[in-house]
């Protein structure tokens, strides 16, 4: 694994694949009545939130708690970007403090690439404008393979907001890796020219919504709107809401949030049984803890402790 996690395309599957597995060993220690594990203990981790976040700027602040790490959270709002400091300088600033990873947020495409040129600290892309949000993509790929059993060979819909949407980069890219079919399907006004390059086909109704194993839906980016790419909100959901009607009994349920009720999705499928939306929160926080194990301590780390618990449990023991 490269020693920044930028893209989904900085991941093989191999690499893909042993985050996955050790969520799993972390899910495991998070089921204790004490979660905290010492892989990370006396490191520094940074989250700065240039953007608004509420399930991956906590989800990234437990994952480093719980690693025992020294965490600093700082976001634009009420920092010295309010009174003109420059990104660059920001980050060179936050760089004296020695921090061994930087998990960042901006709402511009490309910014995370910047930051990793700026700092000797490991960089998390926690979502940069409408470019990706890789760590996104991975819990959607835990949750989903918890749920279905498996991630080789299902049909997956990606349904609403493709444009606007760094989620659904992410995700195409991400589901594709691990042996999905992507179909990606919304108005044509909200799909990128040119997306089939990802490895995915291109739909714009929902007619054959029924060959769906999961349906993911994305939010109406409304603050990513410069112009009127679609006549109404109402006409969207005419068209493009997944409810009951359209979601077949067999049907798994996804969406990254916040979801907007009504638009996107009707009020009944986010409560239904199908839905994976609430177990999508609870596994950013032990992805997230295998993201930044791994680029912290994975391969180059120290040695771990034998009663190691951040080991999973198919890894020999030593003697």
């Amino acid at each position: 694994m490269k020693r920044h996690l930028l893209s989904v395309d900085d991941l093989s599957r191999e690499d893909i694949e042993r985050i996955l597995g050790r969520a799993e060993s972390f899910a495991e220690v998070s089921g204790r009545e004490i979660k905290k594990v010492p892989t990370l203990r006396g490191r520094t981790v940074i989250n700065l939130f240039y953007e608004a976040s509420t399930r991956t700027s906590s989800s990234f602040e437990l994952a480093a708690k719980r690693l025992s790490a020294d965490l600093v959270s700082i976001k634009a709002q009420g920092s010295s970007v309010d009174k003109g400091e420059s990104l660059k300088d920001n980050i060179q600033t936050l760089s004296a403090y020695d921090p061994a990873a930087v998990v960042f947020r901006s709402p511009h495409a490309g910014a995370a690439g910047l930051v990793a040129r700026w700092t000797p600290a490991s960089v998390i892309n926690a979502g940069d404008g409408k470019h990706e949000h890789p760590t996104q993509a991975l819990l959607d790929l835990y949750t989903l393979r918890r749920r279905a059993g498996r991630l080789e060979g299902l049909n997956v819909w990606i349904v609403g907001d493709l444009l606007h949407s760094r989620v659904a980069r992410s995700n195409i890219l991400a589901f594709g890796r691990m042996g999905c079919r992507v179909t990606v399907c919304g108005p044509p006004t909200l799909i990128p020219r040119g997306i089939e390059s990802l490895g995915c086909e291109v739909r714009i109704t929902l007619d054959d919504l029924a060959q769906a194993d999961v349906v993911y839906a994305l939010r109406m980016q409304h603050e990513r709107m410069t112009g009127s790419f679609v006549p109404s909100l109402r006409e969207y959901a005419a068209q493009y809401q997944i409810d009951g009607r359209r979601l077949g009994a067999g049907q798994l349920l996804m969406h990254p949030g916040p979801v907007n009720r009504g638009v996107e999705l009707s009020a009944e499928v986010i409560d239904s049984p199908q839905a994976l939306i609430t177990d999508q929160v609870e596994s950013g926080v032990v992805v997230r803890m295998a993201v930044l194990y791994e680029l912290l301590a994975g391969g180059s780390g120290p040695p771990r402790r034998a009663d190691d618990p951040s080991r999973p449990a198919s890894e020999p023991q030593p003697a």
